[in-house]
């Protein structure tokens, strides 16, 4: 029964976890940390949690890239910029994670991507950070309905940024890109297909760098990896399949939502657990 639990939470969590560019980890640290306070899974700790899931997004990674490369929706060159930052600041924030209680945690997990679902809702009224087009990174793109964008940003600021989101992103154990999603499209105006896709791509690099600390330190649950890996693998494919038929305002909303649902729960389990 708790591999087939796992193997739900495996498709369910990558499928749209790779729709909207977060790796999956989004769902599946919640969902393993309400786990946690159930008889059968009581020995799973916040660190195991967010090493577990990490490692269990390498194949999201790369399942949803590899799906979002025939689509032409990989924003390469930004996407090894941001990795610069966003590398070296998932594997500080793994092993900042050490440090931190399950209340504690929950707390400030769901606080922070509360916040960055809140900051979603007046996005149309935000401002990109302005540069230089002629020492900035400038580039266009046309969605599936016809509509052309542009959008770049200073590569220093970005690397600064990528760190910074990186960090952050390694403490909670959602992916070094996953964040960089609502990041790319509120500071840099980045469209959301590209957004996702492009997030999705630095996952699977970062999500290799935070395992190998996390594996390391002994935070790992492999037969609990080894139920999630094939939904993950399969959930990745659906995920990028009805992320092509959305429209980019659909995708937004649907990160939106999705943040605040599993915001609201972990401050709920954090104050009454």
């Amino acid at each position: 029964m708790e591999w087939i639990l796992l193997i739900v939470i495996g498709i369910a969590a990558s499928s749209l976890g790779s729709l909207i560019g977060m790796g999956g980890g989004i769902i599946v640290v919640p969902a393993l940390l309400y786990l946690a306070t159930l008889p059968s899974f009581h020995h799973l700790t916040p660190q195991v949690v967010v090493g577990t899931s990490l490692f269990t997004m390498i194949f999201t990674g790369l399942s949803s890239t590899l799906a979002y490369m025939k689509h032409k929706t990989v924003d390469y060159k930004s996407g090894l910029i941001f990795l610069i930052g966003s590398g070296p600041g998932s594997i500080l924030g793994a092993w900042v994670t050490e440090k931190m209680g399950l209340h504690s945690f929950n707390i400030y997990f769901g606080t922070f991507i509360l916040f960055v679902s809140l900051v979603l809702i007046v996005k149309d009224k935000l401002r990109p950070l302005p540069f230089r087009k002629d020492k900035g990174i400038v580039r266009t793109f046309t969605d599936n309905t016809g509509r052309s964008f542009e959008y770049g940003f200073n590569p220093i600021l970005g690397v600064v940024i990528a760190f910074v989101v990186g960090f952050l992103s390694g403490i909670f154990g959602i992916g070094g890109g996953s964040l960089m999603v609502p990041t790319m499209i509120l500071l840099f105006f980045f469209p959301p297909h590209v957004a996702t896709a492009t997030s999705m791509f630095m996952i699977l690099p970062t999500s290799i760098l935070s395992s190998i600390t996390h594996i390391s330190l002994g935070n790992v649950n492999w037969l609990y990896a080894l139920a999630l890996v094939p939904g993950a693998w399969i959930g990745a494919k659906v995920g990028v399949y009805l992320n092509t038929r959305f429209k980019s305002k659909t995708i937004v909303i649907i990160i939106r939502a999705t943040l605040i649902i599993v915001g609201v729960r972990l401050i709920y389990q954090g104050i009454t657990g």
